[in-house]
């Protein structure tokens, strides 16, 4: 990265390697925390990382776009200047606490992408409460594969390393398992989920309020934010149907772009893009990096972000990234999926 920023590779192969430009993926905004136990911390930027990515990206010429801008660019010709379109996924919070106050001072369009579950109240943030539990205790047991299991907890080590393999296994699980199991710990240690999840993420008002700035697109991460790959094809399609349905009818305005819940390619499948595009979405996007690219050669429906890693605060290290030269060429078809 370091040799590719001050060599000036990255410049010699922007124009090959571009595309359009990029949708960067960011989660939660929020001022660091001192705590050592932090897991979830790759999924926080702070407001002065994001303050500075933005002066950076206009500074690098970049367009700041709308999602229905990309979805216009990625058909046409490209432009001189390329897009950068910041996206924020789970709804939490800080996203009008800290974040929004970043954004609209600089008057820059973003995208939040919101399960609704979340809002109504009856989401269940499993990976809050899983990291909750481990901060806390020194020794966890549950049932797996109807045995009971226990994981030492003491050292920060053996915390990460109990987390990645309860995180792990949980994402894999079908809901009503994951469930079940997210319940069954809570229940043993005393964490209330419900509460949790509720504290962590908006409510329909603080999203009416986002949504009145017109420079807000509010889109679906489907109803309750489970992997795709996890569900029964009928389930799936209901999830990103009724997802749609609860924020266009409590946002009263279109919600016609959605993001694969997780989105990475374990997520999601072939025919949860049909799905989406059945669904009236304009536009779908995953986890997968890369570029979008002009004249159609990306797939609308199963477009390209760049989730910004929270732990790294590098902005030469986004600059090398936004050029594109570490994602692998995108054959042009207009049959590409991922």
């Amino acid at each position: 990265m370091e040799l590719a920023y001050f060599s000036g590779y990255f410049r010699l192969k922007q124009r090959k390697t571009g595309g359009a430009g990029v949708i960067l993926r960011f989660e939660r905004v929020r001022p660091r925390d001192a705590r050592p136990f932090q897991p979830n911390r790759w999924r926080e930027i702070t407001p002065q990382f994001l303050d500075r990515a933005i002066v950076a990206l206009k500074r690098w010429n970049f367009d700041l776009v709308t999602m229905d801008e990309v979805c216009r660019r990625a058909v046409t010709l490209p432009k001189a200047n390329r897009f950068a379109c910041l996206t924020f996924d789970g709804g939490c919070k800080d996203m009008i606490r800290e974040a929004y106050p970043v954004l609209s001072k600089h008057g820059v369009p973003f995208t939040v992408y919101v399960p609704t579950a979340f809002p109504d109240g009856i989401g269940e943030a499993w990976w809050l409460a899983l990291e909750e539990i481990i901060a806390r205790e020194d020794r966890i047991s549950l049932v797996i594969d109807r045995k009971e299991r226990r994981f030492a907890a003491g050292s920060a080590e053996d915390k990460y390393d109990t987390f990645e393999f309860l995180a792990s296994w949980m994402r894999k699980l079908p809901p009503p398992d994951l469930s079940f199991a997210i319940h069954d710990l809570c229940t043993r240690y005393s964490v209330d989920l419900a509460a949790l999840s509720r504290a962590e993420v908006m409510d329909w008002d603080d999203l009416a309020k986002l949504a009145a700035d017109p420079l807000v697109t509010i889109g679906s991460a489907t109803v309750n934010y489970q992997a795709l790959s996890n569900l029964k094809d009928g389930d799936a399609q209901r999830e990103m149907l009724m997802g749609k349905a609860v924020a266009e009818n409590a946002l009263r305005r279109a919600a016609t772009h959605f993001a694969y819940p997780f989105g990475d390619q374990q997520s999601w499948r072939r025919q949860h893009v049909v799905m989406g595009q059945e669904a009236g979405f304009a536009s779908a996007v995953s986890t997968i990096p890369g570029v979008v690219q002009p004249k159609g050669f990306t797939n609308l429906h199963a477009l390209p972000r760049i989730a910004w890693d929270g732990r790294e605060n590098s902005l030469r290290m986004m600059r090398v990234m936004l050029s594109g030269i570490m994602f692998p060429p995108v054959r042009p078809t207009r049959d590409n999926w991922v």
